[in-house]
């Protein structure tokens, strides 16, 4: 039997050869770089020397910065840093041109640098789980972003950039302080109501009919005498599905 040793020591940096065993084929054929739940604390500086890596996960450990040879991961399309300590992300972002997705949940992030939207390519950001208030207006040249995640931060009102992304098609904004939203001609929201958008052609004629009810109830006021204009709400928006749990503070 191998005795433990008392006061466990400090996980040994990764070698180069221990990185390459880590590289992958995915499904279709690009080269994955699976470094998730190693323990570490910094992103070893080996990884330049594996080339051409198409997804690169760093999810599930212990990182609090990353590290500015990230910028030459230009070429890679997949970025997981989920779940590890990162109170900052890096203006080299910019540099990942080619990521189509961005994977940023479960951190501490308070603020994002205007370069994120450098990032032209992206289809899909998430950021939920974080501590942010506000996004950078150049969130909304992302022109390619489909899905966007900002459940659990600390958003009271809906960042109004969103309205520029064309080719939204679902915002999570769960779990967030919001009690209103400040567009213009827009009466204050109820506490606790759910917003789902979809394209009435992808429901069945039960799920229409309720629909078109409680699009109804939306449109109405509290003295039901003014329409409130739901059309106009999700006008900006331009997307498929909204979720949005609307709490008080």
């Amino acid at each position: 039997m191998v005795k433990k040793k008392k006061g466990g020591k400090k996980p040994k940096p990764l070698t180069l050869k221990a990185v390459q065993k880590c590289v992958d084929l995915t499904l279709d054929g690009r080269r994955r770089l699976d470094l998730g739940y190693k323990g570490l604390t910094t992103v070893p500086a080996c990884i330049q020397k594996v080339m051409d890596i198409g997804e690169l996960n760093l999810s599930r450990n212990l990182l609090k910065k990353l590290p500015p040879f990230i910028e030459h991961f230009d070429s890679t399309t997949v970025l997981d840093l989920h779940s590890n300590y990162l109170d900052e992300i890096p203006q080299t972002i910019k540099s990942l041109t080619g990521l189509t997705v961005l994977n940023l949940c479960n951190n501490r992030l308070t603020c994002l640098p205007i370069e994120i939207g450098k990032l032209s390519n992206l289809h899909i950001l998430n950021l939920g789980l974080n501590q942010l208030k506000a996004l950078p207006n150049s969130i909304g040249n992302l022109k390619e972003l489909r899905y966007l995640g900002l459940s659990y931060n600390r958003f009271v009102i809906m960042p109004t950039c969103i309205g520029k992304l064309k080719k939204l098609e679902k915002v999570n904004l769960e779990g967030n302080p919001i009690k209103y939203t400040e567009m213009p001609g827009v009466k204050k929201w109820s506490k606790a109501d759910r917003f789902h958008v979809v394209k009435e052609s992808l429901l069945c004629q039960n799920c229409l009919e309720t629909f078109k009810i409680e699009r109804e109830k939306l449109n109405l006021t509290k003295n039901k005498k003014q329409p409130v204009g739901r059309k106009y709400i999700f006008t900006k928006l331009k997307v498929k599905k909204v979720d949005l749990e609307i709490k008080n503070i």
